[in-house]
């Protein structure tokens, strides 16, 4: 565990700005952020107590994929690898239908997070608030990914088709300009019958919008032109080559909103998820006594909690 631990820290001393993956560092944190006002009084005390530690940790499971190879595919899913859909709901379903392997290789974001989704519920059945605050961080992480289309193809990051770049375009570049401007008011989160079928609603919306997000990328660099698509900008202590905020504005007003709307739709998700498992928890008094410290060396356990990932190595 120290040797984890410790590969970690070296990842962060190399990478200290890197925020190119999923809604990048920025838009998991504001997402966690929001999804806690989105709970009711007597369970947004608790998160709010804890929202620093929350909203640090959103990025934790990108930090992952470093060390440890297994945690990529919890990521995606590659809907457009399957020859047809639906895809088996239920994680024992589909490993009897394609097998672990090819599952794995083609991501497992829906089953994954339904996984986390019951490691929580345990964990507040417990009262142990350290694996609250982490699996609740973890659990907004990986709700977020599935909002993302691209995470839902691939053509992740336009490689096939000649853009490049668009991964952290749409999902880092176009978040922090514009976050000022959303309008990210997500309403209550409510209780949440069916949570595998609310994850698989989740990744098929996202799917239902790849050709949008790919098409207008193209439109507008055809119109902007590709000497006026990039720009140098300063990032940290670093210069990058980065979309411009002509192409950016352009993007975006064209777009109709769509980066702000699965934004604001993973806001109300998370939201819904927390106070979903604390109801299947039987709503216990999270009613921390002191100030909740997390230990670096403690690693997130994993339980088979669920008789549906009874197949994974966790």
């Amino acid at each position: 565990m120290q040797y984890v631990v410790y590969l970690l820290v070296l990842v962060f001393m190399i990478f200290p700005s890197f925020n190119k993956e999923d809604w990048g560092f920025f838009g998991h944190r504001k997402i966690n952020e929001l999804a806690i006002y989105t709970l009711p009084p007597e369970l947004e005390k608790f998160y709010k107590s804890q929202a620093d530690k929350i909203i640090e940790l959103a990025p934790a499971p990108d930090q992952r994929r470093y060390v440890i190879p297994e945690e990529a595919a919890k990521h995606y899913i590659d809907l457009d690898l399957y020859d047809s859909l639906p895809l088996p709901k239920y994680w024992n379903q589909a490993v009897e239908k394609y097998g672990e392997e090819l599952l794995r290789s083609r991501g497992i974001v829906p089953w994954n997070t339904y996984l986390v989704y019951h490691q929580l519920v345990k964990a507040m059945s417990d009262h142990n608030y350290e694996r609250i605050v982490r699996l609740s961080a973890d659990l907004g992480h990986y709700v977020g990914d599935a909002h993302v289309p691209l995470h839902t193809t691939s053509n992740y990051n336009g490689q096939e088709t000649g853009q490049l770049g668009i991964h952290a375009f749409w999902e880092s570049r176009l978040p922090e300009l514009y976050f000022d401007s959303y309008d990210l008011f997500a309403g209550r989160a409510t209780y949440v019958e069916d949570v595998q079928a609310e994850l698989w609603e989740t990744v098929m919306e996202s799917h239902a919008v790849v050709d949008s997000v790919l098409n207008l990328e193209a439109y507008v660099t055809r119109k902007v032109g590709e000497d006026k698509k990039y720009a140098y900008i300063v990032k940290g202590k670093r210069t990058v080559r980065a979309p411009s905020e002509y192409f950016c504005k352009e993007y975006n007003e064209k777009g109709g909103g769509l980066v702000e709307q699965r934004m604001r739709s993973a806001i109300i998700r998370v939201g819904s998820l927390w106070l979903s498992a604390w109801i299947d928890a039987g709503q216990p008094d999270l009613d921390v006594k002191g100030e909740l410290v997390l230990h670096e060396s403690d690693s997130i356990k994993v339980e088979k909690v669920n008789p549906d990932f009874r197949s994974h190595d966790y």
